[in-house]
């Protein structure tokens, strides 16, 4: 649990024709990650590949279009380069039809979605009794014009048009634009066109459909619309016919290629020589012997399996393989947003779900405010899924806190009497709890790294390094010194010597890891070892916020209570009910950001390199 599962690498050496048969064998054991070798140098199954992902590439279209239902299990056996051949032919007889009635919807909707367009702008010329086509060509004696205008400019243009021996009539109009038809002589055209310009006309082009009155135009448009949703209906029904006819054929598809993933997926990383083929990979150790067993009772034809630990060296490109109960799905998932463990790393799930409920709880304590989360969680675990654990666990964690605050929305000590103390009147307290929860926090991961560090073989590293040993006993050092220096006023030969000591013994660690140039070296060297001081004390201070927070809940709470005095009846309980939604909204999601970056940067930053790789087991089925 506090590390990827133990594993081993495999190699099977096998005949070529036993290897379809050995990837199921594999894919049902569930576990197998392959991996590239280059100890054969021909590939092998890459046709196999090539066809597979053509024919499965078709069979997701076809079904994308075609129900299918699928076998509920399906009957293992071996799928040879001919039958996939056979599945890819048939499947692309169905798709190369079904692409042609695709192709035909795809016209045809375009032409309705054309017509609906058209028959959505006829509704402007609706109220206008008059033959549209007028507005399509220059008339011989009139100057006919149709367009908008803002309303703010229509009594205007009225006035201004009247002058000019034009009238106008209002067909159309809403909160901002009029639509109108201007109707004079030729004789004052260009006046008239000056005018309208003034106000803003904007002219409406008539689309070349519209010949003729718009009662008629709308009975021809709703004709070819009607005409084709039947030439639409008509192709589905065809392409409902062609999965009912070829329901078989998809069906055996489906289960030739299900058989045939696994070999397919395996090709990629299959090496071979002659008749002879190379799988290698890696598996969990736990399921080693469930393997062996396996192939002894599957396979006839002789082959050699071996396996082997993995060396320090190859930490780097073992797979991962994390387990853990379905509960810390959620907090596994936010420590994959980090990275993924390196294998033999710390794997720092379990420290992350605890250390981030303890500091939400500390941050947040309140039994209303826990109560809605958690609820709020439980009422929304549909959509939360594997995040609803979370929310309960958060919800929780706050309820606990509050109980030991005497809190609940926001009422210190009113409702409830503290188990523990109320943040708030006893604030110094609530910041020496928070350094010295920040203080063992750092400690657990500068062991963490210790650990992971000295498991790698870097010894030096885990004893000498800012990191290592001495950077604990640095920090220990620094601690003392503070301490007794804030407590005494005093700063003797002890407390410089705690402080001096580790400092000069990371000094020495770092100049002989730096090769650069003398003068350079040492500015580096002096750098990194202030730096680590620096790290030190800024990651400890960082843990302060957890005190802040718990105060600044308080506070919040008693400006919301300040509120609702000022308001007064009646109010005031909605402004409390509305501060408390806004807390647990606002402070809520604040709080979580907060705890998070105390988790990434001030521990997951220390010991936890995130640099791992997922382990992708070779999959039996089309999943």
């Amino acid at each position: 649990m506090l590390k990827p599962l133990p594993m081993q690498h495999i190699s099977l050496k096998l005949l070529t024709e036993d290897v379809p048969l050995a990837a199921q064998v594999l894919a049902d054991c569930g576990v197998f990650n392959p991996e590239i070798t280059e100890e054969l140098p021909q590939r092998l199954g890459e046709d196999y590949r090539q066809l597979f992902n053509l024919a499965r590439s078709r069979l997701d279209k076809i079904l994308a279009l075609i129900p299918l239902k699928k076998p509920a299990s399906v009957s293992e056996r071996i799928i040879d380069f001919g039958e996939l051949e056979q599945v890819n032919s048939q499947l692309g007889t169905i798709w190369l039809e079904l692409s042609q009635y695709e192709e035909e919807l795809h016209h045809l909707n375009e032409q309705e979605t054309a017509l609906k367009q058209l028959l959505d702008n006829l509704k402007t010329f609706s109220m206008l009794n008059v033959d549209l086509k007028q507005f399509q060509k220059q008339a011989q004696f009139l100057n006919l014009q149709i367009g908008t205008i803002p309303i703010a400019q229509l009594e205007h243009l009225e006035e201004s048009l009247a002058l000019a021996g034009h009238f106008i009539e209002v067909f159309y109009r809403d909160e901002q634009l009029a639509s109108i038809v201007v109707a004079g002589t030729l004789e004052h055209q260009e006046k008239v066109q000056a005018i309208l310009e003034h106000t803003d006309f904007q002219i409406l082009n008539i689309p070349p459909e519209f010949h003729s009155h718009p009662h008629q135009v709308h009975a021809e448009l709703t004709a070819q619309l009607e005409n084709l949703q039947q030439q639409i209906q008509a192709v589905l029904a065809k392409e409902k016919a062609l999965g009912e006819n070829n329901q078989e054929i998809l069906a055996n598809a489906y289960q030739s290629l299900s058989n045939a993933a696994a070999y397919a997926e395996l090709t990629d990383t299959l090496r071979g020589q002659g008749k002879l083929a190379l799988i290698e990979g890696w598996i969990p150790k736990a399921e080693l012997l469930k393997l062996e067993t396996a192939l002894e009772k599957r396979l006839k034809s002789p082959y050699v399996l071996t396996s082997r630990t993995p060396t320090a060296s190859e930490y780097q490109q073992v797979p991962s393989l994390i387990q853990h109960h379905r509960l810390l799905a959620p907090f596994m998932n936010l420590v994959k947003n980090y990275g993924i463990p390196r294998y033999g790393e710390f794997d720092p799930t379990l420290l992350f779900t605890i250390t981030f409920i303890l500091m939400f709880g500390t941050m947040f304590g309140d039994v209303g405010h826990g109560t809605l989360i958690a609820g709020a969680g439980w009422f929304w675990r549909k959509q939360l899924k594997t995040f609803t654990p979370f929310f309960i666990a958060a919800g929780s964690s706050s309820i606990l806190f509050g109980f030991l605050y005497g809190s609940i929305f926001g009422f210190e000590e009113a409702l409830l009497p503290a188990l523990w103390l109320s943040p708030i009147h006893h604030p110094i307290l609530m910041l020496k709890i928070a350094l010295y929860w920040g203080i063992a926090f750092i400690c657990l991961a500068t062991l963490i790294t210790i650990l992971n560090n000295w498991q790698e073989g870097n010894y030096a590293s885990a004893i000498f390094n800012n990191t290592g040993l001495v950077g604990l006993f640095l920090y220990f050092g620094g601690f003392y010194a503070a301490e007794k220096w804030m407590t005494t006023d005093s700063f003797d030969i002890n407390q410089q010597l705690a402080i001096l000591i580790p400092l000069l013994m990371i000094f020495g660690y770092k100049w002989q890891q730096n090769q650069s140039p003398f003068l350079e070296r040492i500015l580096i060297t002096f750098i990194e070892c202030f730096e680590s001081i620096i790290n030190y004390l800024a990651n400890t201070l960082s843990f302060l916020r957890v005190a802040a927070f718990s105060l600044n809940h308080a506070a919040l709470a008693i400006a919301v209570f300040t509120l609702a005095n000022m308001i007064g009846n009646p109010g005031d309980w909605l402004m409390i009910i509305l501060g408390n939604l806004f807390i647990v909204i606002v402070e809520g999601a604040i709080v979580t950001i907060q705890v998070l970056r105390l988790e990434y940067y001030e521990g997951f930053s220390r010991f936890f390199r995130g640099d791992g790789r997922v382990f992708i087991p070779l999959q039996k089925g089309l999943g």
